[in-house]
């Protein structure tokens, strides 16, 4: 099993590296079973974070023809959206921009035709923490499904024609989506017992010292009444 974890410009690196840590942790315990790389829509570059500039290198592109998991991380800056802040300076190309523009900017790029392209292809699974979510809702490529994203963008994403739940993970099948910035772990942690098995990820969810948080949540089972 290969899986791709996608860098864009402006991403969180809590986002992608938790992920990438827990998934290249349980390819080792799995005895290869599973690889992981970093990717870019464009292929082999530096990619900036949208912490402090903080850069990581993508080493290939990304090729849903060669995955069979696809993670997309959300992106790092600021809250709320332009205009809020103080003179309602955005502060074009400066670090620390709004993070609805960061997510806005990948539909510009070759990102959402290779995404599209991977959730068309019922062998492969897309996973996504945080503002991954959205990248994908704004693109189009969510409408009717279930998902999760960050509790602040949860408005954004109902919005969009994707049945929003708030919950730190929700699987719908072929579409795995995360919470918030932590939920990568956590995210991480479920794909391997789902993909690899239970005895994998409980090892290295003891190695990494970090116990799973939450229901995952599925459109199974009685609707709960009210309390």
């Amino acid at each position: 099993m290969h899986a791709q974890v996608v860098l864009f410009d402006g991403f969180d690196p809590l986002d992608a590296i938790a992920p990438y840590e827990v998934l290249y942790a349980g390819g080792m315990a799995a005895g290869g079973a599973l690889t992981v790389e970093l990717v870019s829509a464009e292929g082999p570059r530096e990619v900036v974070s949208g912490t402090g500039g903080m850069p990581l290198r993508a080493t290939a592109a990304l090729d849903p023809e060669r995955a069979d998991l696809v993670v997309v991380p959300g992106a790092s800056g600021r809250a709320g959206e332009p205009g809020e802040a103080p003179g309602g300076e955005t502060r074009p190309g400066q670090q620390d921009e709004y993070i609805s523009v960061l997510l806005a900017r990948t539909l510009n790029t070759g990102l959402p035709a290779l995404l599209k392209s991977a959730m068309e292809r019922p062998e492969v699974t897309v996973a996504t923490v945080c503002g991954g979510s959205l990248v994908l809702a704004m693109a189009g490529l969510l409408e009717g499904r279930y998902a999760t994203t960050h509790h602040l963008g949860v408005e954004l994403l109902a919005a969009t024609g994707v049945h929003a739940v708030r919950a730190r993970i929700v699987d719908d099948g072929d579409l795995v989506t995360g919470a918030g910035v932590t939920s990568g772990l956590d995210v991480g942690l479920y794909l391997l017992e789902r993909e690899i098995g239970p005895r994998v990820a409980q090892a290295v969810e003891e190695l990494f010292a970090h116990e799973r948080r939450g229901v995952v949540w599925r459109d199974i089972g009685p609707a709960p009444t009210a309390f």
